[in-house]
């Protein structure tokens, strides 16, 4: 093991390194649609798609997305429910609500032109310094490091770097090994060529070795540590919440649906009304309730549930248990809550759970004699 994280540096043949990395890279990398040019409104799109999300999920989001708001001034200019909508399904909704005000300040800022310096592009809301250092390096050649989960777990077994990558603290001696590894003359293929080993090489559990292009520069490959490194503390358990949800409908078919609030998890998604399940009251109970208190609405709920939705956040997992309904009487309108037809319901962006609702009451519907 290292005594100081970057030690190995000293006996490293960094061009030699870059070749090896690079040359890889240029005959094997994937054929994606972001590559296609070194556009910097599309890299930027593409790293924010692919925060937390896997790269075969993105690729068909990322071409309706180019394809609905082809440059900065058609995002920037765009409502967020289109917006919303275009991201429906991707999760992390935060991700698209900051990229969205982003692209607003560049336009108003620099005239719709990404800019191309560490301490501008910093400062716009949601970019940080792993996507400020993939925007400057893929599209504009800049020797920025752009340190990610795959950059971390492939340096830390190159170098043999023994610090913990949960930190947040140490992303900054991976930040100094890419710089002190960085090609000057393709920093764009050299970042995106250490993102690839991670992503199809040097994964997290049995890495390939033995494909590995830069194999004789790996000191953990060489000291038979490959399984240990890198160095990662347990996240915190996840909480459990359980859901009782209604997909309601009028006596002119029409759903009622409602916006969650501004701040918090999926802000500002539509869905249908739902409540935490009280143990010792009876779920169909709660929810009828429920709808009585916050809708004003006199409901009849069918007796059981007609599926029920598991759902896994990153720090929380819901269970859904889902009851269909009709309403009694009038439901009064507003911003937050609407009666829409299921033509009109498709308009609205809802979380993933709620569109497995939808989904599974649709084929009820259609189980149900006519």
């Amino acid at each position: 093991m290292s005594n100081t994280p970057l030690n190995h540096l000293q006996d490293f043949n960094i061009t030699a390194f870059q070749n090896d990395l690079i040359g890889w890279f240029s005959r094997e990398q994937r054929d994606l649609p972001w590559r296609k040019d070194k556009d910097a409104y599309k890299v930027w799109v593409s790293e924010i798609m692919l925060q937390q999300t896997r790269v075969d999920t993105v690729i068909p989001y990322f071409e309706r997305f180019m394809e609905k708001f082809p440059t900065i001034d058609d995002l920037a200019l765009a409502d967020e429910e289109s917006v919303l909508k275009a991201w429906e399904g991707l999760g992390y909704y935060s991700r698209v609500r900051n990229l969205h005000s982003a692209v607003k300040e560049v336009r108003e800022l620099y005239g719709g032109m990404v800019p191309d310096s560490p301490a501008e592009i910093s400062r716009l809301k949601g970019v940080g310094p792993y996507t400020a250092g993939a925007i400057l390096s893929i599209a504009y050649s800049k020797a920025e490091p752009a340190v990610d989960g795959n950059v971390m777990r492939v340096l830390s077994r190159i170098l043999s770097i023994w610090e913990d990558i949960a930190k947040p603290s140490v992303r900054k001696v991976f930040e100094e090994a890419v710089r002190a590894l960085i090609s000057h003359e393709n920093p764009s293929h050299f970042n995106q060529a250490l993102m690839e080993l991670g992503a199809l090489i040097c994964t997290p559990t049995s890495p390939s070795c033995l494909l590995c292009p830069v194999r004789e520069h790996c000191h953990a490959f060489e000291e038979g540590t490959t399984g240990e490194l890198p160095v990662k503390t347990r996240k915190k358990s996840t909480r459990h919440v359980d859901l009782i949800a209604g997909v309601l409908k009028n006596d002119e078919g029409k759903i009622l649906i409602h916006k969650r609030p501004q701040n918090g998890l999926l802000a500002n998604l539509w869905e249908f009304p739902n409540v935490e399940k009280n143990t010792i009251i009876s779920p169909r109970t709660t929810l009828k309730g429920y709808l009585s208190d916050e809708y004003k609405a006199d409901t009849k709920i069918e007796t059981g549930s007609f599926t029920s939705i598991d759902h896994v956040f990153s720090h929380l997992t819901w269970n859904i248990e889902v009851f269909a309904g009709t309403l009694q009487g009038d439901v009064e309108e507003t911003d937050t809550v609407k009666l829409v037809t299921p033509d009109e319901l498709t308009e609205y962006a809802f979380p993933v759970s709620h569109q497995k609702m939808w989904r599974a009451y649709q084929a009820l519907q259609l189980e149900m004699p006519s």
